[in-house]
């Protein structure tokens, strides 16, 4: 009974919220408004859910704009953001999400940035639209592995996020998103079990330059560092 609720639940406010941040796009240029009814979305499903949020470490965060590098483990990765982030960003999110009717519009109107790693060409223009945003002030968050690890250990980051992050040049900051594989493992539509989700956001790493070099170093030190704040609670 509980997970039918959830289901229910999760498919009527997607598609009422969806509706109405279309209704209220033409009124929200900074794309705020529709963020905002994203967190409401997310805080439902998880207090539904039964799903509690920890966070720590919120005095890391630099001012905007900056780029957060988190550990991908399971969708709830996605509402845990959304519901306790202490400040407004912008996603960089697989190009299939932005295909799902309502969704996918609604998350293309708050200006959410659409990749798709199969199509080089298409992902340099994501790219480019991301350093853009960043230029402007907006926050980011991207999850280096580029898809879901099934056990929780880190997967090998993908280079593109930090051709943006040497492009952009604005501090990183390392997130460690903790025990949500354990309540939705990957390939489940809904949260199977209670529980909590810990996230610990360490401190930032600058960007000192803009050369392959300087890539791997980056690449190296936050997964050192998101590996570290897994290991917190």
């Amino acid at each position: 009974m509980r997970r039918v609720l959830i289901f229910v639940n999760l498919v009527c406010s997607t598609l009422i919220l969806s509706i109405i941040a279309l209704f209220v796009s033409p009124f929200d240029r900074t794309g705020e408004l529709i963020h905002g009814i994203a967190r409401f979305w997310a805080k439902i499903h998880l207090f539904i859910s039964g799903i509690k949020i920890v966070i720590k470490g919120v005095e890391n965060i630099p001012e905007p704009p900056c780029i957060f590098m988190c550990n991908h483990q399971s969708a709830l990765d996605i509402y845990s953001l959304l519901a306790k982030m202490p400040v407004s960003f912008r996603w960089v999110a697989k190009r299939q999400l932005f295909s799902i009717p309502f969704f996918g519009w609604a998350m293309k109107k708050a200006g959410y940035i659409s990749l798709d790693r199969e199509n080089p060409r298409e992902a340099i223009k994501a790219i480019e639209v991301a350093a853009k945003k960043i230029k402007e002030g907006t926050n980011l968050v991207v999850f280096p592995e580029g898809t879901r690890s099934k056990d929780g250990m880190l997967l090998p980051f993908k280079k593109g996020v930090f051709s943006l992050a040497v492009r952009a040049g604005v501090p990183l900051v390392p997130v460690g998103i903790k025990d949500t594989y354990i309540l939705q493992p990957k390939g489940s539509l809904i949260p199977l079990k209670k529980g909590l989700i810990y996230i610990n956001i360490g401190e930032y790493v600058c960007v000192t330059g803009n050369s392959a070099k300087e890539k791997l170093r980056l690449m190296d030190e936050i997964k050192k560092r998101i590996e570290r704040l897994l290991g917190q609670k």
